[in-house]
Formats: structure tokens, sequence, C-alpha cells
């Protein structure tokens, strides 16, 4: 008795329409994917056939991203590099889950991940940079920041925890300190995850709905959709005043977390010449409609 697939190899060898052999590839490749773990895990789910091969299809791709985030890691190591990847943007964007995946598989003697807590009494009469300078990376470290010092360009002066005089002497400061970093050969590189309102507002009642997730809401989140415009005032004042050269912002449309994910690590691996490059068995040029580099003149408002 054949089997489906001996049943489509012989499609696939006999057929000669042109338009029945692309069909019968196409059914071929989603069988392969079908017959994975995964596949056959979201299968016993009776989760819709299209779907499955997307996540299938999504994890094969990131899995082959991550092995070169693992080369780059060596690279980095090997050569006394630092690296320091900031991850910005508004609550519910998607920025945890994208440093998950940059850092699922990787060594983890050779990077952290700064998310720093609310600052304390003594940190708060400190020179605003000198939290942050603690996680500055290592020779041969990267360093993943759920979020940064650009605290003090959006979410302080919005939600009142900052003076005015304290948000124009951060956003004077902050070119100025970036260059320094780089100029010192510190390798940055700075994302903003841009979702619209109305993905902010499904993700914020996935959170509600989801017990699991309840720990991810928090008093400002809760108030993230009234303060949408305020939010995005200064946030295009942060793109227009500390854009430059030397740390531009790289601007990721996360209204699909996947697609996200992906892309922002492709955007990564092509940025860093790391050893081993020319080798990848995977697309590393990143979609320009999905990830692109902030321009004041063309930049159009995605959330």
């Amino acid at each position: 008795m054949k089997t489906i697939y001996e049943d489509l190899k012989y499609l696939e060898d006999h057929v000669e329409d042109k338009e029945a052999k692309r069909v019968v590839k196409d059914l071929v490749k989603r069988f392969q994917l079908l017959r994975t773990k995964s596949g056959l895990s979201q299968l016993l789910k009776k989760k819709k056939l299209a779907k499955i091969v997307r996540n299938v299809e999504y994890e094969q791709e990131l899995e082959a991203l991550q092995v070169e985030l693992i080369k780059l890691q060596n690279w980095v190591y090997d050569n006394k590099k630092r690296v320091m990847i900031i991850f910005e943007g508004r609550d519910a964007a998607g920025k945890g889950g994208a440093i998950k995946r940059f850092i699922q598989y990787l060594n983890p003697r050779k990077f952290r991940v700064a998310a720093l807590p609310k600052p304390t009494e003594v940190e708060t009469g400190q020179f605003y940079f000198q939290r942050y300078f603690k996680h500055l990376p290592d020779p041969g470290e990267i360093v993943f920041f759920d979020r940064s010092w650009y605290n003090r360009a959006i979410v302080e002066p919005v939600y009142g925890f900052c003076t005015e005089e304290q948000y124009e002497k951060f956003m004077m400061e902050v070119p100025e300190i970036e260059h320094a970093l780089v100029d010192d050969g510190i390798i940055l590189i700075k994302f903003w995850f841009s979702i619209s309102k109305e993905t902010q507002q499904k993700r914020f009642k996935e959170r509600m709905s989801n017990p699991l997730k309840h720990w991810k809401l928090s008093p400002v989140d809760q108030k993230a959709q009234e303060m949408w415009d305020k939010i995005t005032y200064y946030k295009e004042e942060m793109f227009s005043r500390t854009h430059t050269g030397y740390a531009p912002w790289i601007i990721v449309d996360s209204n699909d977390k996947k697609s996200a994910r992906l892309e922002s690590i492709r955007y990564v691996l092509s940025q860093i010449p790391y050893e081993g490059r020319e080798d990848a068995k995977i697309n590393l040029h990143h979609d320009p409609e999905i990830v692109e580099r902030y321009h004041r003149r063309t930049h159009q408002e995605k959330g």
C-alpha cells in the first residue's frame, strides 16, 4: 500500500503541466513540514493546516538565524568586541519576546540582559547615566538592554517622573555620550519596536485574560492607551534629536511579532562582520518593509 508521500512523489515525477507541478511541489513541501516534531504536535492540537505550515516555517527560519547568532557571539568573544543592543518601544511592542529569541541558544557566560528596575533613592541623586554605565559590555560580551537610558526621553517626561530641565539636559547629553561609546569601540544598535494603537490594545486585552501574563501589566501599561498621543510627541522628539550617523534609530514594525523577531535578528547579523557569515545557509538581508533606518523627512508614524 502506497503512502501519501509516495503518491506525491509519483505526481511530482509525472505531472507535466507547469501550474500543476508548482501545486504538487508546494504540497510536498507542506507535508514535509507536517512531518516535523513541531508540525505533528500542532496537528494533534487540531490547528489549521496553513497556520501549522507558517509556524513550522517560522521555527525553522528562526533556528537557522540563531545558528548564525552563535557564530556572531563566538566572533565577538574571540575578538574582544563589545556589542550593545538597545530595545525600545511602546508597552506590549514585543521587546522582551524578541530578546528572548536572540539569547535562546547563546552562551550565557558571554552575554547579559540589562532590564533595570525603578531607580533607588541613591541612584536618583547620581549622574543620570551612571547606573546604566555599570551594565556596558565588557570585552568579548554582548549586552541586550530591555529599555535603556531612553526612559528619560519618553516614559519619564510623559508620566512626570522627571523635570523639564532634567529632560532637556538628557536630550543634549545623550548624542555626546553615544558618540563617546562608539568612538571607544562599542558596537551600538538602537531598535525601536513600533506597533499600532489597535495592536497595543489587543495585546493588553490578551494579557488581562491570560493569568500567565498578568505580571506584564503595570500601572504605566494601563495608561498607555490614553497617553498614546503624548508618547507619540516625545517619541518623535527623541528620533529627531538623538538619531545620528554613528548611532541611528532602527525602526522595527512589530505588529507581527514573528516577523519582527526574524528581521531584527537578521539586521544585527547583517551589521556585524563575524567570521563565517558568508557561509550562512539562510538569507541575512533584512526586509526593508519591516526594518528600516529612521529618516527625518520620510518617517511615517507607525507606533
